[in-house]
């Protein structure tokens, strides 16, 4: 028997980096991974490759800054397995310019992404697990903790996102909805190797050791919370 089995989770930017390496994470563990993403392609690539690999998954476009989109999507989910368990919000975009660079459409587009999705995406899951004592993942950063340059938007985004996680556990908890912030330094992922080619290899973490950190997560009896967990690389630069 594995932990998850039969639990269905919804990982947002699940296409890829981070949000693969989840759904990979929770399939192995029996659950239903809906792969959810901005690129309907990658996200029906990895629900294949889920599926021959002997797990279950379905792929799910969608724009996490679309409430219309979000609405649907959690609709969908809530008709086609009849429950949503767990939600994990993944989705995050960045732009590394300094202030006077930055444009408004970008800072826009960041906060629209990292922070109002998550809120969309928790807003119209959160009657789906109520009805199961699910769970709620904001996969947070370093960056929300700590600040550097020419990234005002992306620390803007994440800082909130913290904050919101802590709010929705203290509001949720209640109603037997855990939330948890997984606060996740650097890793061998697109997201960083992508915009910082030189960047030291030794200095990130892989993946799958978050979505491991994950799976911990959304296995605890149910009578404990982790409102909030850090996992860092042994030699996190951004990190003391």
């Amino acid at each position: 028997m594995t932990a998850l089995r039969d639990r269905t989770v919804l990982v947002t930017g699940g296409a890829g980096g981070l949000g693969a390496a989840i759904c990979e994470a929770v399939a192995a563990q029996g659950a239903v991974a809906i792969v959810a993403d901005v690129n309907a392609f990658a996200a029906q690539a990895l629900a294949r490759r889920l599926i021959e690999s002997g797990g279950r998954a379905e792929a799910l476009p969608l724009n996490v800054g679309s409430e219309p989109q979000v609405a649907t999507a959690v609709a969908e989910v809530r008709a086609r397995y009849g429950r949503l368990d767990v939600l994990v919000n993944n989705a995050a975009v960045d732009v590394t310019v300094p202030l006077d660079q930055l444009q408004t459409a970008d800072w826009e587009r960041v906060l629209r992404t990292n922070l109002h999705g998550a809120f969309l995406m928790a807003k119209h899951a959160a009657p789906c697990l109520r009805e199961v004592g699910g769970q709620i993942v904001n996969i947070a950063s370093t960056a929300s903790k700590r600040a550097w340059p020419n990234a005002c938007a992306y620390h803007a985004s994440k800082w909130g996102l913290l904050g919101l996680s802590h709010a929705l556990h203290a509001e949720l908890r209640g109603d037997g909805v855990r939330v948890t912030a997984v606060v996740a330094g650097g890793m061998r992922t697109p997201f960083l190797l992508d915009r910082f080619p030189d960047i030291d290899l030794g200095t990130l973490q892989d993946p799958a050791n978050v979505a491991r950190t994950v799976v911990f997560v959304l296995t605890l009896p149910r009578e404990s919370a982790i409102p909030e967990v850090m996992v860092l690389p042994l030699r996190e630069t951004s990190w003391p």
